[in-house]
């Protein structure tokens, strides 16, 4: 197997990495085709797999090394990146969108 592409990411929105965040996750990894693995302490998990994504339990201020393998390795790390850093910004605006409807 190939030289992985690691970065470390922390969770920073605010209820960590839940059903919705994990969702938009994996349907970014699936638009590469490299093998995606995110690795808390020494548990690895399959980043297409959302079941195996929340068992992470990963909450705010947890920090993961997201590696790719492959071709589109690079591309897979930089994109899923820049989703966690930005705090899963689609899915603050689906929470807001859904408490101002409430009110």
């Amino acid at each position: 197997m190939s030289t992985p592409v690691t970065r470390v990411i922390v969770i920073r929105n605010e209820q960590g990495l839940h059903a919705r965040p994990a969702d938009m996750f994996v349907k970014l990894a699936n638009q590469f085709n490299a093998r995606i693995v995110l690795v808390r302490d020494n548990y690895r998990v399959e980043a297409r797999n959302i079941m195996d994504l929340l068992t992470l339990g990963a909450g705010p201020g947890t920090e993961l090394v997201l590696e790719a393998y492959g071709d589109d390795a690079q591309q897979a790390v930089e994109a899923l990146a820049q989703l966690v850093e930005s705090g899963f910004p689609k899915e603050d605006a689906e929470n807001e969108q859904s408490q101002a409807e409430g009110e």
